[in-house]
């Protein structure tokens, strides 16, 4: 007798369709991929730039908070000046101002040197070019300077932010 062979009743697998299929899924698949990268790159890239802003606004806003502190330099200067036709007097009162109590500090145990520095730089005016207001700006400008170099000195940095002019007359 002959022995059938007998074939299972399995419907043919077309071989196009499940390629397609696989190449789809595999596409989608590199898709997600990229844009979830893309994502955390974006993510980690902005969380690098706020946290260096934030260092920087730290720094500013540490500076911004720190009380403005004030040294008036007493007695008030008293020296004498050349004018047009005579020696006039000039009085000026001086503060200065500072974020940095190390700074105030540092101005009130050099305060010989710095009386030394304005006075001579004060008695070196001439009354006309103080007497306008561009004059005392830049004449505040010029002793400001002079300050910042004598507390730099002794600090490695400025230290004073401003240096105001509290009374100034002129005779």
């Amino acid at each position: 007798m002959a022995v059938a062979e007998s074939t299972p009743n399995v419907a043919p697998v077309k071989k196009g369709v499940s390629r397609r299929w696989v190449v789809i899924l595999l596409v989608i698949l590199l898709l997600v991929s990229a844009a979830g990268g893309y994502a955390l790159f974006a993510l980690h890239k902005e969380s690098r730039q706020a946290g260096a802003s934030t260092q920087v606004d730290d720094k500013s806003a540490a500076k911004a908070k720190a009380p403005e502190l004030y040294l008036a330099l007493e007695p008030a200067f008293v020296v004498n000046f050349r004018n047009e036709e005579s020696m006039s007097y000039l009085q000026v009162g001086v503060t200065l101002m500072s974020h940095d109590a190390t700074a105030i500090q540092a101005a009130k145990d050099a305060d010989p040197v710095i009386r030394n520095a304005l006075v001579l730089l004060f008695s070196s005016q001439d009354g006309a070019e103080i007497s306008s207001t561009d004059g005392k700006q830049k004449l505040q400008a010029k002793a400001l300077a002079a300050v910042q170099k004598i507390v730099a000195d002794k600090l490695g940095k400025p230290g004073i932010d401003a240096l105001y002019f509290t009374s100034f007359v002129m005779q």
